[in-house]
């Protein structure tokens, strides 16, 4: 029993702060467009990958972060 009075108080704080932060996220635009997330996947497909290094360059570039000579 004593336990309740810790956890209701506990409880209505945690709903309170959850209400704060929902109203602060719709006030700061959070949830102003909600479809350009699911559209990242699609639009990243699109693009053409970048031509790899040969081997020779990738060689020197390691080279260059040991600090080879």
């Amino acid at each position: 029993m004593n336990s309740l009075v810790l956890l209701i108080p506990l409880s209505i704080l945690l709903v309170a702060g959850a209400g704060i932060a929902l109203f602060w996220a719709i006030d700061h635009g959070q949830f102003d467009d909600m479809e350009a997330g699911s559209l990242l996947p699609v639009i990243d497909a699109d693009r053409s990958p970048m031509e790899a290094p040969s081997a020779e360059e990738a060689a020197d570039s390691s080279d260059k972060k040991r600090g080879s000579p």
